[in-house]
């Protein structure tokens, strides 16, 4: 079993808290982290998927009393949201007890509806923790595995398999699956065909600001539901949103979204990329890689930070900007190749954000300052200097 960096984090937090939820997309490996959990303590694992385990909670509240000195895991929470009431309860009475932490580890591959029912039920009383696919200080160190990671994506059995056939067959199910049987039973009312459209036409426009009334035009349905089909997209944590920075810079800013495909192996095969030759030649190439590691990046930021990424009206940008607090602000660059060069607006952009740190992010794996305080930095290193 690959070590997942988020694993200290988690057992951190489970000791703090009395419910944590973890959540992140289907097939991502929350199922096999919690379990690795419960076999280093006293636990009790549910999978409400599982007609047999739902049937233990006919009553629910008698079986978790019954379980209260234990670690309860609860799998796909959000298919029984009625048991988030009966949570609060029995964690009150556990918390008079003197059991004020351990209770309850959450799994959810939703987060729209999860983080609301919880927060509504569960206030002061859980922490949230997002798992995401793999990411580059997961798998072994070196360029060639770190391709691999950005062709096959994060998700562990697409970069685990025998070869990229395997890999592409097993996306191409998993997002049939997403498409098919998820989405629906999540109550969202949304064609299969037209989300793949939809979803699609994101994976050419990596990167980019959308226009949802020319999508829908595409689509033949409006640009509102457009939008809502872009939030069920969101909501399932198969695109990032990143928000334009809006701090009060004297500039006009592009203010619409930035919508990315947050694993480059689901990029890949909506867009039939099928090995590292297809996406050299690819135009999607430098969106693809821009893409990878912002979310390489955001899968090790500590929970308070925020992301954005910055444009003016004159075509000044930067890729992705960080603030850790509100006197710790980073401005990241973003380039595939290996002699990197940056925009002549980029110093001067920085000065009028007020960033404490300037990196360009580059296909290489060296460190190397280039002149007014930018540094020039590989994607496993600038995660590591986050991380810590």
């Amino acid at each position: 079993m690959l070590q997942r960096w988020i694993t200290s984090r988690l057992l951190k937090t489970i000791a703090q808290t009395p419910a944590v939820v973890l959540h992140g997309a289907r097939q991502v490996g929350k199922t096999t982290l919690a379990k690795s959990i419960a076999q280093s303590q006293n636990s009790n694992y549910l999978d409400l998927e599982s007609p047999e385990d739902l049937l233990k909670l006919s009553d629910s509240t008698a079986y978790l009393e019954s379980h209260s000195e234990e670690l309860t895991i609860l799998d796909e929470i959000q298919r029984a949201p009625e048991l988030f009431t009966v949570l609060r309860g029995l964690i009150d009475k556990n918390r008079e007890q003197g059991r004020k932490s351990a209770q309850y580890l959450l799994l959810g591959s939703a987060s729209m509806d999860l983080l609301r029912q919880s927060s509504e039920s569960l206030a002061g009383r859980i922490s949230y923790l997002e798992l995401s696919g793999l990411n580059a200080l997961e798998i072994e160190e070196g360029r060639n595995h770190l391709r691999k990671l950005w062709l096959r994506g994060g998700f562990p059995d697409s970069y685990l398999a025998e070869d990229v056939s395997l890999s592409m067959n097993w996306l191409e199910d998993l997002i049939r699956t997403y498409l098919e049987r998820d989405v629906p039973q999540m109550g969202f009312h949304v064609p299969a065909d037209r989300l793949r459209r939809l979803w699609t036409m994101l994976a050419h426009l990596q990167g980019e600001p959308v226009n949802s009334s020319k999508l829908g035009n595409n689509l033949e349905i409006d640009g509102k539901t457009v939008n809502h089909y872009l939030d069920v997209l969101v909501g399932l944590l198969l695109v990032r949103r990143l928000e334009p920075w809006y701090a009060n810079v004297r500039k006009r800013l592009v203010k619409s979204p930035r919508y990315y495909v947050r694993d480059s192996g689901i990029l890949h095969r909506l867009l039939g990329i099928n090995n590292h030759d297809a996406l050299l030649s690819n135009p999607v190439l430098s969106k693809s890689w821009e893409g990878f590691v912002i979310e390489n990046i955001c899968s090790v930021l500590p929970r308070h930070a925020e992301s954005f990424y910055y444009r003016t009206a004159a075509g000044a940008e930067i890729d992705l900007i960080i603030r850790l607090s509100s006197d710790e602000i980073l401005a990241v660059e973003i380039k595939y190749g290996t002699a990197p060069r940056i925009g002549k607006h980029f110093n001067r952009t920085c000065e009028e954000i007020g960033v404490s740190g300037k990196y360009v992010v580059y296909g290489g794996e060296d460190e190397f300052p280039i002149g007014n305080n930018v540094t020039i930095i590989s994607l496993p290193r600038l995660m590591r200097k986050l991380q810590n």
